[in-house]
């Protein structure tokens, strides 16, 4: 962590203020790119998917539940991994808790991986999730969607991730695409998110990117280094109490 000045109070609030003036533009910035990614362009989806759910087939209009917008979490899980990606799992912690909210706004979340249902319920059992999952293992949702690679396009060089901008060199990466069903029963693809696009759905590292630290993942191999399934930490060493009894 590079060396920080230790002022007065009066200094700090005027360096927050200034501050302030780029995190208000950043805010803006921001409200500019959600309106233009509302005025998108969509797809009709011709397809009939059918997922497999705890209770048997599931098709994508039934994901909905009733509710004109669905958020699809294209979870890495592939059929046969004996667990769910832990950088996935990262994201599903934060997410687990919002189901209620989204819902009130007309809005669905699921998540979907190729791993057979009993897997997936396994593990949502172990980490304590409630959210809905389901297999896409017997459709071509997660290729049509490009977050799943077969074989042949990884060794030919064809599997391009993140709308074609990179090569992922596996078969298994992490997405968001989002759905919006009208009242004929039509259903359209409005939008999808890759790679770094999905950092803002992740509140812990917003919350990380407030401290003085920051997400310090500098010297890691990769950034995400850190993240372990949630039943995998090992504990902080225990401090010394400041209190004395």
């Amino acid at each position: 962590m590079q060396p920080h000045n230790v002022v007065s109070r009066e200094a700090w609030i005027a360096a927050r203020k200034a501050h302030l003036v780029h995190e208000k533009e950043l805010t803006q910035a921001r409200e500019r790119l959600s309106e233009e990614r509302r005025a998108l362009p969509w797809v009709k989806v011709d397809k009939d998917y059918a997922f497999d759910g705890p209770g048997g087939k599931v098709t994508l209009a039934e994901l909905f539940r009733g509710r004109r917008q669905l958020v699809v979490q294209h979870f890495m899980f592939a059929p046969d991994w004996n667990e769910g990606c832990k950088h996935c799992s990262f994201w599903a912690d934060g997410f687990e808790r919002m189901i209620p909210h989204l819902a009130a706004r007309d809005a669905t979340l699921v998540a979907i991986s190729r791993a057979p249902v009993e897997k997936l319920a396994a593990f949502q059992t172990r980490m304590g999730w409630t959210f809905d999952w389901l297999s896409s293992g017997n459709n071509d949702f997660n290729y049509d969607y490009e977050v799943s690679f077969t074989p042949e396009a990884l060794n030919s060089g064809e599997d391009k991730y993140n709308f074609g901008t990179t090569r992922i060199g596996m078969e298994e990466a992490p997405g968001i695409s989002v759905f919006y069903r009208d009242e004929a029963g039509t259903i359209f693809h409005t939008y999808s998110c890759f790679a770094r696009g999905l950092d803002m759905m992740n509140a812990a590292y917003h919350y990380l990117d407030l401290t003085p630290l920051g997400r310090h993942e500098e010297d890691l191999p990769y950034p995400m280094d850190w993240v372990r399934l949630r039943d995998h930490y090992t504990p902080a060493p225990v401090q010394a109490s400041c209190c004395h009894s």
